[in-house]
């Protein structure tokens, strides 16, 4: 039980140095955009695909109720509601986390067993401002930006199964979609994915620094900061969507 009590402790110190750490110079913005490249673009297509599906899926599953009772017109507005507020930030960050947050840990972890971390610190540069501030940033810019863009992807992929396989009218699933979505689902989807942005690269970069015993320790280390930010993704949205809910019902 106090094993996890001094992991959340770890996560904080790695945080709050993170954040000082942005504002001591020397500043080099061209990591950060190096990392967005590696962390964004790299993840752009495979978060576009899980949103697009994603959309498609919840539109002919929400269309077996619908048809019950004669409420095709609703599906849309449930599609890009569900969207927005949970499935596109939970499943983006989810996927961004298997792909990127992985690497991020081996990279990490490699420098720490071959002792180049070490040799970072006797150079007197802080592993902190070159290793996890860039990537931090890089996270926090990059994810939001997936999010918006699957949860679009996603409307478009109910707008195709809802138009060309049920026979509900373009401009009606248009005008439902985007008239359900007001700008606190969109300030609650932004928020969610800085939340679950920042949860990712501390769980990611905190199991690198702590990544011993060889290969088969980078391989360990890896799979925990994949399992530890799947539950810190799970467990923040949950209190979100609740701390949300009661502000905004």
């Amino acid at each position: 039980m106090w094993e996890w009590f001094e992991y959340l402790g770890g996560l904080a110190v790695l945080f709050s140095q993170t954040v000082l750490w942005t504002f001591v110079p020397p500043y080099t913005p061209y990591k950060t955009l190096h990392q967005i490249i590696r962390i964004g673009l790299n993840s752009l297509a495979i978060g576009s695909l899980v949103g697009l599906f994603t959309g498609m899926i919840l539109a002919i599953q929400t269309a077996y109720q619908m048809e019950k009772v004669s409420a095709e017109m609703y599906i849309s507005s449930l599609v890009s509601l569900s969207l927005v507020r949970e499935l596109g930030p939970v499943l983006t960050s989810l996927i961004v986390a298997g792909r990127a947050g992985g690497a991020i840990t081996a990279e990490i972890g490699t420098m720490k067993i071959s002792e180049q971390i070490g040799a970072l610190r006797a150079l007197a540069v802080n592993p902190i401002k070159y290793l996890v501030v860039p990537r931090f940033w890089a996270f926090v810019i990059s994810l939001p930006v997936l999010v918006m863009i699957a949860n679009f992807l996603g409307v478009m992929g109910g707008y195709y199964v809802c138009v060309y396989n049920l026979s509900i009218p373009s401009n009606l699933y248009l005008i439902t979609a985007f008239n359900s979505i007001m700008l606190k689902d969109i300030m609650i989807s932004l928020v969610k994915s800085v939340v679950f942005a920042i949860l990712i690269v501390l769980i990611s970069c905190q199991e690198g620094f702590l990544t011993e015993g060889g290969a088969e320790g980078v391989g360990e280390a890896t799979m925990r900061s994949v399992v530890y930010s799947f539950i810190a993704i799970i467990s923040a949205d949950w209190i979100l969507s609740s701390l949300f809910y009661f502000i905004f019902s």
